[in-house]
């Protein structure tokens, strides 16, 4: 059976928030859309939960956490992202909890995004292959401190020196998402996407994958998505409205 056809996300936003565990793991995918996004004038701010310094086997964390941190500010000026702010928890050991939603409601609360963007959470990528436990702890998370940011009663330590709290995220999306149902026309801006994951040149040579072709891998993901859209490249996702009649 053919996979069943994607919706097109709502785009009538300005602000997005994108939370994810690792540096890189918005380019595996869905950087492409974030370039389409910035082109139409939109404001995409990124969050990373750690800095990926137990990527790379050959490098200690201490130094590994600088190179990854550069690596992904080039990559996220490459399609229009600014600002990029790291959290400096524990990269491999993320815990979904309390502790996690706090530090996750604080990002949202200060940037005060319409939209939250984040990675796949289910247990898989769909079939067999599965997931990484930091990836669902931080999907999970990002969804729930959503709802946190607009209630002034959780977290309200945090609502100070001008910081108050945020109800206004109408959505969380989360990007490969095996149950999507919605996807992004990233035709135009596909280039883009590869260029971004090409930034991640350290990480990428520290995997060892020999022959690694980003533009191939990509490609590989979202044409089987463009055809599901209509499109010729598209990105996946798992769409939760927060807002009610949604």
């Amino acid at each position: 059976m053919d996979p069943a056809p994607l919706e097109p996300v709502d785009e009538s936003w300005e602000r997005a928030l994108v939370v994810v565990a690792h540096p890189d793991d918005v380019e595996f995918g869905a950087a492409a859309a974030v370039a389409r996004w910035t082109g139409q004038g939109k404001d995409v701010t990124y969050c990373m939960v750690t800095s990926g310094e137990a990527g790379i086997d050959g490098l200690a964390p201490d130094e590994c956490r600088t190179v990854r941190e550069a690596e992904q500010i080039a990559s996220a000026e490459i399609v229009g992202v600014h600002v990029v702010d790291f959290l400096g928890l524990a990269d491999g050991v993320i815990e979904y909890g309390v502790p996690l939603r706090r530090a996750i409601a604080e990002v949202i609360r200060r940037h005060r995004p319409e939209i939250v963007i984040t990675n796949n959470f289910r247990e898989t990528w769909g079939g067999s292959a599965p997931n990484q436990p930091d990836h669902m702890a931080v999907g999970r998370a990002s969804l729930e401190a959503a709802g946190d940011a607009g209630n002034r009663w959780i977290f309200p330590e945090q609502l100070v020196g001008g910081v108050e709290p945020w109800g206004g995220v109408r959505q969380v999306w989360a990007a490969g998402s095996p149950t999507s149902r919605h996807g992004v026309d990233t035709t135009a801006t596909f280039g883009r996407g590869v260029e971004s994951l090409k930034a991640h040149r350290a990480y990428i040579e520290g995997l060892g994958w020999e022959n690694f072709d980003p533009a191939e891998m990509l490609e590989g993901m979202s044409r089987p998505t463009g055809s599901r859209l209509g499109v010729t490249h598209a990105a996946p996702f798992e769409v939760f409205s927060l807002s009610w009649g949604d």
